[in-house]
């Protein structure tokens, strides 16, 4: 082709003829199965195709394309926490989101793998998240060969280089917390201290699943399945839980200036981070979770009860797990032990 291009060849086939009824003349009916840097990189991709000829519309299907394909009949019949999982395994492959899938090769997958910065267990998500991706386009003749396989995740087996060095809320930092707690953004920090809540689980609480009267309200969806369940209010921090629930029409508890849903990154970047700086803190909001159970420990808690408010199923005993549900009572007298 004419011009300054990248691939400059392209790769056509002859697939019939036809005749031009104004001409009489018999014209050439092609398609165009892609283009090339070379004439023998060109020569090679036509050499494969008349070897193994696939559907060319369907080569040019994207890897976002599959995965929308895919998890539309895939996650009406998978656990909620299994959807998560892929969610989270998805959102690092950006890089390969507008890629014709057909066209994605090993060096393309293991790099994803290799500079996602995720820990072992999470790569294995990822890796069976490609596995399933090129089932579902083999069996869609889309693709032709499975790369999935041959993804390297063992070399990262050990490593965790997505871990963050988690540290408690010291007692005078909490002190301070408390000195402050008329400021509605450090009572959502207080609030995370005495509920053990990922972040993600309360900012996406919504008002009809507060019961402020009883003091719990219900954890619907979570990272793990253990994770859905019912959370105490401490006495001590009802009174923001009241506030932030009359404050406003949202139907989140928690929302921004304008009464909008908080995501993550908002809350994070522009609200959390400018509290730190501001009285003088080193945290993440995980460590919250990590104060709760710490200083329920302190404050000898029952296991069993720190974990159920918690989450920790996973740390349970068989017994635990399946024989104790104890009442919203007992839950908030634990919670308010600390």
């Amino acid at each position: 082709m004419s011009g300054k291009r990248r691939r400059p060849y392209a790769v056509r086939k002859t697939v019939g003829w036809e005749i031009n009824e104004e001409t009489g003349k018999t014209i050439q009916k092609t398609i165009t199965i892609g283009y090339a840097a070379t004439r023998a990189e060109g020569l090679k991709m036509l050499a494969e195709y008349n070897q193994n000829p696939y559907d060319v519309q369907a080569s040019k299907i994207t890897f976002q394309e599959v995965y929308d394909r895919w998890s539309a009949a895939k996650f009406p019949t998978i656990s909620k926490s299994n959807v998560h999982g892929y969610e989270a395994s998805y959102k690092v492959c950006g890089q390969l989101y507008n890629r014709p899938f057909r066209d994605i090769r090993l060096t393309d997958l293991q790099l994803v793998v290799d500079t996602c910065g995720k820990n072992y267990p999470t790569l294995k998500k990822l890796k069976s998240l490609f596995s399933q991706l090129y089932d579902y386009a083999m069996m869609n003749d889309i693709c032709n060969k499975d790369y999935a396989q041959y993804v390297d995740i063992a070399k990262h087996s050990g490593k965790n280089p997505d871990k963050r060095n988690r540290k408690p809320f010291k007692r005078a930092e909490i002190d301070r917390l408390w000195e402050l707690s008329e400021d509605k953004w450090v009572q959502i920090v207080l609030m995370l201290i005495y509920n053990g809540c990922r972040i993600s689980e309360f900012l996406d609480l919504r008002k009809e699943h507060v019961h402020l009267e009883e003091q719990y309200f219900d954890v619907i969806a979570s990272k793990t399945d253990n994770g859905i369940r019912k959370v105490p209010i401490a006495d001590k921090v009802l009174p923001f839980y009241k506030a932030w629930y009359e404050d406003s029409e949202c139907e989140y508890l928690l929302h921004t200036p304008n009464q909008k849903h908080f995501d993550y990154r908002n809350y994070y970047d522009s609200y959390w981070l400018a509290l730190m700086e501001q009285i003088g803190f080193d945290h993440k909001p995980h460590d919250t979770r990590h104060t709760c159970i710490t200083m329920m420990a302190e404050a000898h808690v029952d296991p069993t009860m720190s974990k159920k408010i918690v989450g920790h199923a996973g740390a349970m005993t068989l017994t635990e797990r399946v024989y104790t549900h104890p009442d919203i009572k007992a839950l908030v007298e634990a919670i308010n032990m600390i």
